[in-house]
């Protein structure tokens, strides 16, 4: 068990500084099997094996980083370096590293290139006025009650429409609970 893990990972941070990755290496082995899911130990072991020259342990550890923190872009850069060095080596060939959410991206993509979408046939007659006039129910539910909305009601002459947006509005602006009562006093008379 670390008593003092920051003194402990700033000595292995120092022996990879100076080269001495053999050192790092063997201090770091018992840690990376008892706490697989630590970011900073993976990271400091794929340094310490990408000092050895084991760019393939290395970089699955590096690889072990980005998915235990997909966001912090240090291990991200690591793993570039080490597909860059692949590219220029050709005795270290490399799989590209797999990301869950770019190679679901590409099946979107592929999906999307091969969709077809229905051709429908456009004609050029107007809606008619009976489909266009279609009221809807005066106890439809209002998803969006708002003044503009029950004053369009009003001058449509749906009072029941307009009385039930202002009913709403009251729920929703008890400040201007008064002004809307009003509103649904005018409109109750004109029924």
């Amino acid at each position: 068990m670390l008593t003092e893990p920051h003194l402990f990972f700033a000595e292995v941070s120092l022996d990879l500084s100076r080269g001495e990755y053999r050192s790092g290496l063997n201090k770091l082995q018992p840690l990376v099997e008892r706490y697989p899911d630590s970011y900073l130990i993976n990271l400091l072991f794929a340094r310490a094996l990408k000092g050895m020259r084991n760019h393939r342990d290395a970089l699955g550890y590096f690889e072990k980083c980005c998915h235990l923190a997909p966001a912090n872009q240090v291990a991200w850069k690591e793993v570039i370096a080490l597909q860059s060095l692949a590219l220029q080596d050709k005795e270290f060939p490399l799989k590209p590293l797999s990301d869950p959410v770019t190679d679901e991206l590409e099946q979107i993509s592929a999906a999307l290139q091969e969709f077809q979408p229905i051709q429908a046939s456009e004609n050029f007659d107007p809606t008619p006025i009976f489909e266009q006039k279609q009221p809807f129910p005066d106890d439809a539910p209002i998803s969006v009650p708002t003044e503009t909305l029950a004053n369009l009601f009003t001058q449509q002459g749906a009072y029941k429409k307009a009385i039930r947006v202002y009913t709403s509005l009251i729920q929703l602006k008890p400040e201007q609970a008064d002004h809307y009562r009003n509103r649904i006093d005018f409109l109750l008379e004109k029924l």
